[in-house]
């Protein structure tokens, strides 16, 4: 499969390229930065380098021609201020959605965060102070998943972790629809993906994601929205 990824540099998106290249698969990774194109390559992905804040649709249904899927890792940075998690966020993942539906590629996997429906909708909005800006990523977050949810066209799949670590995959997780505050590695959420993706599972389903003792497959096999 062609799997194109926006944010293909981050920590998530480089671990699921790597996993999908040793499985014979063909990531590819959406970039802006030239200098990032190595580390991509280095993993088994090729770079795609585009600025999604400054494409179009047109453009980007254009990089998806021949795609089996999409997957939206992108994200403003935990140092971004309060109006890039709406630009990437938010509107970057609907983006990569209207691109797909566009190009025809019907299965998209949005990684999203874990309680995102709960922001307080007065402090997420702009301008937002600056220990405001949690409540507008959530914001933002909880408005694109909708946005996903709401297309009958994606075979879609909302993947809302808990708080990311870098400890080795584990295989294991928790899932639901609503789960308790908790930790899960990057490895793991990587392998949530490519494994929903190449086993056809998770299927328009949304789901909050934890460290926990179900196999991976089990657990998206069985999971419903």
């Amino acid at each position: 499969m062609r799997i194109v990824i926006a944010g293909g540099h981050g920590k998530i998106a480089q671990l699921l390229e790597r996993q999908l290249s040793t499985a014979g698969h063909d990531p590819v990774g959406i970039v802006r930065n030239t200098d990032h194109v190595a580390d991509l390559e280095k993993v088994g992905a090729r770079a795609l380098v585009l600025d999604l804040e400054s494409t179009d649709v047109a453009t980007l249904a254009g990089h998806l021609d021949g795609a089996d899927a999409v997957v939206f890792a992108a994200g403003g940075g935990g140092s971004s201020g309060a109006e890039r998690k709406l630009t990437i966020d938010r509107d970057g993942a609907i983006l990569l959605a209207d691109a797909a539906e566009a190009a025809g590629v019907s299965r998209y996997v949005l990684v999203s965060a874990m309680h995102t429906d709960d922001f307080d909708a007065k402090r997420a909005e702009l301008p937002a102070a600056d220990d405001d800006v949690f409540q507008v990523y959530l914001r933002a977050k909880s408005e694109a998943d909708a946005n996903v949810r709401a297309r009958d066209g994606l075979d879609w799949t909302i993947v809302r972790p808990g708080t990311l670590t870098d400890d080795p995959a584990t295989g294991t997780i928790a899932v639901g629809s609503r789960l308790d505050s908790g930790e899960i590695s990057r490895a793991d959420v990587a392998d949530v993906i490519a494994t929903s993706l190449i086993e056809g599972t998770a299927v328009k389903t949304q789901f909050e994601v934890t460290a926990g003792e179900i196999p991976i497959g089990d657990a998206l096999s069985t999971i419903k929205y």
